[in-house]
């Protein structure tokens, strides 16, 4: 039977499309955006409120090992968020680290249909997996780890580039991943041993090779691999004061692209922009960090903005969150993952109260504020890091009204304004620049337009968001309450052409689809008949290499996107 959706009288704002706010009907067949609705479609009047694509999360932390370590390890999180069973909804609980389930309604209920796990380890990607499963309404993408693989690092050692593409190629393909992740370079594994890396010409403890080197070999792999998104990088020194300079000289090793497409990704980069040499003399040095940005077409960012309150922090930066432990004194777990990477899990409070944390809350929005092009600098908290993603529509409004920020001024530390240029810009977002951080730019990003994300067009994915905001009536800058109400709460979330959330209530079940990426390479090239890549596994690894690829049964909904590899 075909099922149809007219959306009439919709305020669209579709940025891939060329659409910066145009009053149109939008056509609905199958699951897909069409030219002419069948037949006895539903009818939903949007009476001119504004209409975009369906969110896209381009680095959230929802699902996998250390997410769940996450939930377990702070009770008293798991028992705020709370709700009950309604519908085809389930009991949900949590706050900074939610249920699945949690996590999907909420998302669902802001208009959200795509979710990109930041962080993903190859040999723990099965349960991962399981937790896409029980994401329902959003479609998931893996980042996969690779920043300890001792394989790439020694590939690396050897100057072999084309080794080190077929090992992220066999590794994607065998544990379903979509992109590669490079997390504190070498850090991780220098961690193991009781060591970090302090630059990215450290280098690595018994491997010869340094943080610069291992980001260089990955970009050129991937682009070898014509992989969808670029290399998604964390930089090395998250979270110490002067760590921009670390930042500026990351930046720095992105080569110019190859057509219409960033080289490297750098993620949370509100934490890769202090200046200071101490936590007592910490400063903003986010305008170094828009100047390069703004010169370098070839590289995109997300924001890692934090939100006043508390979260859980979590990342395979295990040397960091032991640097957290010892300013916190809270809960803190540390976690080894064999040959290939690790993580830490520390919850922590950011409050009004600590210039440290208000001038980390006013860098986030600099960034965001002071890059020129909306496409190079995506919203994003880090979720749980920075603050969970239910925080997106309090950042938007910040975002579109500086008297907001102002207000905000009255309530941190007054000490904060002497650290921080925010409070001198006056520029303020429009609901085209929105459209293009949430979703067009993580789209376009992340690669995904090829099987119709982040867009409107006829043949797009039937992903579509109505918010209850009229921009032709309503000003942010003034407005700005209206803003947060109206993105935290969409009047209709359409996924794959049918509504799934009406009103802040989930009411169907749900059906996701799983993204990943198999780079065909030659025969020679195939790791998983390579002697020494095998022998790895015999000596090494917990697991044999034949029980390591994850089973299609993993993905009953798998989206696979190939790309024929240049070896």
């Amino acid at each position: 039977m075909t099922q149809g959706i007219l959306i009439k009288n919709a305020y669209v704002i579709d940025p891939l499309s060329g659409i910066r706010g145009e009053i149109m009907d939008i056509a609905i067949r199958d699951g897909r955006i069409v030219e002419e609705a069948p037949p006895g479609s539903e009818v939903i009047d949007a009476g001119g409120c504004l209409t975009l694509p369906g969110g896209i999360d381009s680095h959230s932390h929802v699902c996998g090992t250390k997410v769940n370590f996450g939930r377990y390890m702070s009770p008293e999180d798991m028992r705020a968020g709370r709700t009950s069973r309604k519908g085809v909804m389930h009991v949900t609980s949590g706050y900074s680290v939610p249920t699945t389930f949690g996590n999907s309604y909420r998302y669902s209920t802001m208009g959200y249909t795509t979710v990109l796990e930041g962080a993903m380890a190859p040999l723990e990607a099965r349960h991962t997996h399981e937790e896409f499963t029980a994401t329902p309404h959003q479609d998931m993408l893996a980042n996969t780890l690779f920043d300890g693989n001792w394989s790439v690092m020694e590939a690396v050692r050897e100057k072999d580039v084309r080794r080190a593409a077929a090992i992220v190629a066999w590794t994607l393909a065998a544990v379903r991943g979509f992109a590669i992740k490079l997390t504190n370079p070498g850090g991780t594994e220098a961690w193991g041993w009781g060591k970090d890396v302090a630059n990215i010409h450290d280098p690595v403890p018994h491997f010869e090779v340094t943080p610069a080197e291992i980001i260089s070999t990955m970009i050129q792999a991937n682009e070898i691999l014509r992989l969808p998104h670029s290399v998604h990088l964390h930089c090395n020194n998250l979270g110490v004061p002067g760590n921009f300079q670390t930042t500026l000289e990351t930046m720095d090793l992105a080569p110019p692209a190859q057509g219409d497409r960033q080289t490297l990704y750098l993620t949370h980069v509100q934490f890769h922009s202090y200046g200071g040499t101490t936590w007592r003399d910490i400063s903003s040095k986010s305008e170094e960090i828009a100047r390069s940005l703004n010169s370098k077409p070839q590289v995109v960012i997300d924001m890692g903005q934090i939100m006043f309150g508390r979260t859980t922090t979590m990342t395979a930066d295990g040397p960091m969150e032991f640097k957290l432990y010892m300013l916190h004194h809270n809960k803190w777990s540390n976690h080894d993952v064999e040959l290939e990477t690790g993580s830490g899990i520390i919850p922590v409070y950011y409050s009004r109260k600590s210039l440290v944390n208000c001038v980390m809350w006013a860098i986030g929005l600099e960034l965001a504020l002071l890059a020129k092009n909306p496409w190079q600098c995506l919203l994003s908290t880090d979720n749980p890091n920075g603050a969970p993603f239910v925080k997106y529509p309090e950042i938007i409004a910040l975002l579109m009204s500086r008297r907001m920020r102002e207000n905000e001024r009255k309530e941190i530390d007054p000490r904060t304004e002497h650290y921080v240029p925010l409070f001198a810009l006056d520029r303020e977002l429009d609901w085209y620049d929105i459209a293009v951080m949430t979703r067009a730019g993580q789209a376009k990003a992340l690669g995904i337009t090829r099987i119709g994300k982040g867009h409107l067009a006829p043949g797009a994915q039937a992903d579509v968001a109505v918010y209850p905001l009229k921009p032709e009536s309503l000003d942010p800058s003034v407005d700005y309450q209206q803003v947060m109400a109206g993105f935290s709460r969409t009047l209709y979330t359409i996924k794959r052409g049918r509504v799934v959330a009406r009103d802040g209530d989930v009411v169907v079940e749900g059906a996701n689809s799983t993204i990943w990426t198999r780079a065909r390479v030659p025969p020679a090239y195939d790791m998983g008949s390579d002697p020494e890549f095998t022998r790895k596994f015999d000596q090494y690894y917990t697991v044999r290499l034949r029980n390591y690829p994850v089973q299609d049964v993993y993905l009953p909904r798998g989206v696979c996107i190939e790309t024929e590899a240049a070896l």
